[in-house]
């Protein structure tokens, strides 16, 4: 229902074979992909046969059907002009007269043809009117003035075949134009109520999850089959290909990345361990997962109620590799050996652009508020360094929320509804038509010279699930990302401090410095004090000598 984002989806994973799919957290862009195809091909057949009603009937009514098309263009003008840059009392004024004009201009031809159809003349069909000029000569009896102007073309039969002919003809020719937007809007009718009953049937909880019955599944080429399981080998793996401009695509909006660092100091009372990146993480994992867990309710019915969507968090371990030197886009190590020794390599070197994380997932809102968060640890020179990179995929397009509903309202819709609804929608259907079907061409045409398929692997350019996302949310929502990441990044901290204290380092100073920098503030130490840069920051400051301590809280902003 949406040709933009279809068009969207279809350039990046199906045109762009060179691109590795971007991680696609929450759905199966694969299957985006075929609905997408499937759902292209259709409104290309539907705009298919829609020119074709125009060009067959055109010239079967002697050129009277293309008199709609001046109504059709001065409609087609006031809603480009409603979004030219021009002061808005003027482009709404235009705009409105324009359509008006239009729609009244439509509605008296229409009127003018009944009425001609049923023996009469009337309006722009009559004498003496411009669109009159235009008529073929074998139609100026149309045009007459005469009360039995229509019926002089019944009587031509008596004048020989020849006449008889061109009046029964001419006849026909009305009949065409008058029923012509009638067909049209039959065909638009149509083409939604197929695609209303896809997203009741074929898209349904019921009947979605049987990949194999999906249509749109098995109805595609070769082409589509090989990079589907390009795309499902991609999307999921613990191995991402990124670009370097954008190396969390596909994990949404960034939401205040942070980073500490500080000094390994081993406690006076032990000897300290050597403390690599794995042992870390290896403490940050359990805390994690036992946020699956509900608290002690009492019971165990009334534990296994609990509906938080922390019960369903994911925790991975990741690689990000840069796409940029690879020969081919299956020259990827997505192998699981491959991988494990990507990992294992990567968990300790610390590199630029070979990195690793630990990755924390938390879909709520039925996938429809993604919150994900990426932290890497590295020790190196005597000194931890934790990075924290919480990233948020927002809500869907109203739109798509509304998917169902609306196809929902339009199948138990009454007939007459249907039929104004398509009617209303008719004028603009030759015009649609024109734009789906260049489209469709510029897109094989790419597809045919671009030569997408030669070219050096490269990063993803978009995600499907961000390019279906709104970037708004509700309070509830803001609510819930903000409880989901204040409890995952306090047990990430967690875990980091009791690594910290297991190897026999000093964690009073991690302690004190996470506290500020995780709530986006910036601790700066000093010989005299601390300042704290932010938001939500507690400066505490001890007088030398007197044992006192001052809090305050640090003013919003940077001032």
């Amino acid at each position: 229902m949406d040709d933009t984002f279809r068009d969207a989806v279809i350039d990046e994973l199906y045109v762009h074979e060179e691109r590795f799919a971007a991680p696609s957290l929450g759905i199966d862009a694969a299957r985006v992909l075929a609905h997408a195809l499937r759902a292209r091909r259709l409104e290309l057949g539907w705009a298919a046969a829609i020119l074709g009603v125009w060009i067959v009937a055109v010239p079967l009514s002697f050129g009277l059907a293309a008199l709609y098309l001046l109504p059709v263009v001065l409609m087609a003008l006031g809603r480009a002009v409603r979004k030219a840059p021009v002061p808005q009392w003027l482009a709404r004024s235009l705009a409105a007269g324009l359509r008006w004009y239009g729609r009244l201009a439509l509605a008296l031809l229409w009127l003018s043809l009944l009425v001609t159809a049923f023996g009469g003349t009337l309006g722009i069909l009559s004498a003496g009117w411009p669109f009159s000029s235009l008529l073929p000569d074998g139609l100026n009896s149309l045009t007459s003035d005469a009360p039995d102007a229509y019926s002089s073309l019944g009587s031509s039969y008596s004048g020989g075949t020849g006449s008889a002919y061109v009046g029964v003809v001419a006849v026909l020719g009305v009949w065409i134009a008058l029923l012509l937007p009638l067909m049209l809007a039959l065909l638009v009718a149509l083409q939604r109520g197929q695609f209303a009953r896809a997203l009741a049937r074929e898209l349904s909880r019921e009947r979605f999850p049987d990949v194999m019955s999906d249509p749109a599944e098995r109805a595609q080429g070769f082409r589509f089959h090989r990079l589907r399981e390009r795309v499902r080998t991609e999307q999921h793996g613990p191995l991402v290909m990124y670009r370097a401009a954008d190396p969390f695509c596909g994990a949404g909006d960034s939401y205040r990345t942070w980073s500490l660092s500080v000094e390994l100091n081993p406690r006076s009372d032990r000897t300290p361990e050597p403390l690599d990146n794995s042992a870390i993480l290896a403490r940050i994992v359990p805390l994690v997962e036992a946020l699956r867990v509900p608290s002690p309710h009492g019971s165990p019915e009334v534990a296994a109620a609990v509906r938080d969507r922390l019960r369903a968090l994911e925790i991975d371990e990741c690689v990000f590799l840069p796409a940029e030197g690879l020969p081919t886009r299956e020259a990827a190590p997505y192998a699981p050996e491959a991988f494990e020794a990507h990992r294992a390599d990567a968990v300790e070197e610390g590199g630029e652009t070979r990195r690793h994380f630990l990755r924390i997932r938390v879909g709520g809102w039925n996938e429809g508020i993604v919150t994900t968060v990426f932290v890497r640890v590295h020790t190196q020179g005597g000194m931890l360094m934790m990075e924290v990179a919480p990233h948020v995929l927002w809500p869907l397009r109203q739109l798509f929320q509304d998917a169902d509903r609306l196809a929902h309202q339009y199948r138990h819709h009454h007939h007459f509804g249907k039929a104004v609804w398509a009617l209303t929608r008719t004028p603009r259907s030759a015009g649609d038509a024109v734009l789906t079907l260049v489209r469709g061409l510029l897109s094989a045409w790419r597809l045919a010279t671009a030569g997408h398929g030669a070219a050096l692997p490269e990063g993803p350019a978009a995600a499907v699930r961000e390019l279906g996302s709104f970037g708004d949310s509700s309070l509830f929502q803001d609510m819930d990302v903000a409880r989901y990441l204040e409890t995952v990044q306090q047990r990430v901290a967690a875990g980091v401090t009791t690594a910290l204290r297991e190897a026999g380092y000093q964690t009073d100073e991690f302690e004190r410095r996470i506290v500020h920098v995780a709530e986006g503030g910036v601790y700066v130490e000093s010989a005299q004090g601390a300042v704290g840069i932010g938001d939500h920051n507690t400066i505490t400051h001890t007088t030398t000598g007197q044992g006192s301590a001052e809090k305050g809280s640090a003013q919003r902003g940077n001032g």
